[in-house]
């Protein structure tokens, strides 16, 4: 056991070491500031998906209209060095209403798996961790390149839900939602290895680049909370098929 804690402990002092080397004193501070923001921007939005599960406070669909109207005003009202703490209590308020607008899924999970939740987050936690690790610990930019490309998939999947509200293919749902974990995935790497580049470039707005992180996460979580319900909902349909 001692000989396991030893080897771990090395492990992980190899990893700061690498990071030290690789990633200048500035870069590393902002790092640090955008997890830290990222991290409480989600204890946000637990806060407000429990919220509205417990019916203390449930804003309805006003909940997605100030999600909306939050972005928009993130995305207008720049970073000018002055507004640093305005635009982190939007960022907190926006993580609280998308808490807010999962409320009612979280809640229909409940009364079929409870489990299924902390699957998800436990999913999401380890496939955030080890691809924002593996862009970082990678060649710097070697990822940037699929920003288009990425882009171009989301285009084509909002095209195809747009078709599919016409046409309902289970099919096209299913690929959607598959195919969605995917590029969540990569758009984690790529967001990773983005905010590098903009530090270096001098863009250090920890807010926006904390938004850009969410959005991946947040959207990752509720496409894993879908695909292992539908599972569960087959699992439940079986098993009522063979007591019949």
């Amino acid at each position: 056991m001692a000989d396991t804690a030893q080897y771990l402990n090395d492990r992980f002092q190899r990893f700061m070491h690498g990071i030290g080397e690789r990633y200048e004193p500035f870069i590393r501070q902002h790092l640090s500031k955008v997890y830290m923001v990222l991290a409480s921007t989600t204890a946000a939005s637990a806060v407000g998906a429990l919220f509205q599960m417990r019916g203390t406070f449930d804003m309805g669909m006003l909940a997605a209209i100030a999600s909306l109207v939050l972005v928009l005003g993130l995305h207008f009202y720049k970073d000018d060095g002055k507004n640093y703490y305005t635009r982190l209590g939007m960022l907190y308020a926006f993580g609280f209403c998308s808490g807010q607008t999962l409320g009612p899924l979280l809640d229909y999970i409940c009364s079929i798996n409870p489990a299924i939740i902390l699957t998800a987050l436990t999913g999401t936690f380890v496939t955030f961790g080890s691809l924002s690790l593996a862009a970082l610990l990678a060649e710097q930019g070697k990822y940037l390149y699929l920003g288009g490309m990425l882009v171009s998939v989301i285009n084509c999947m909002a095209l195809l839900s747009l078709f599919n509200m016409i046409f309902k293919s289970y099919f096209v749902q299913i690929t959607q939602l598959y195919v969605g974990v995917f590029v969540m995935a990569a758009f984690i790497v790529y967001d990773t290895q983005n905010i590098v580049d903009k530090c270096r470039m001098g863009n250090r707005d920890v807010v926006q680049h904390a938004l850009d992180l969410f959005f991946d996460v947040l959207s990752m979580f509720r496409r894993l909370l879908i695909i292992l319900t539908q599972k569960e909902e087959q699992k439940q349909n079986d098993r009522r098929k063979k007591k019949q």
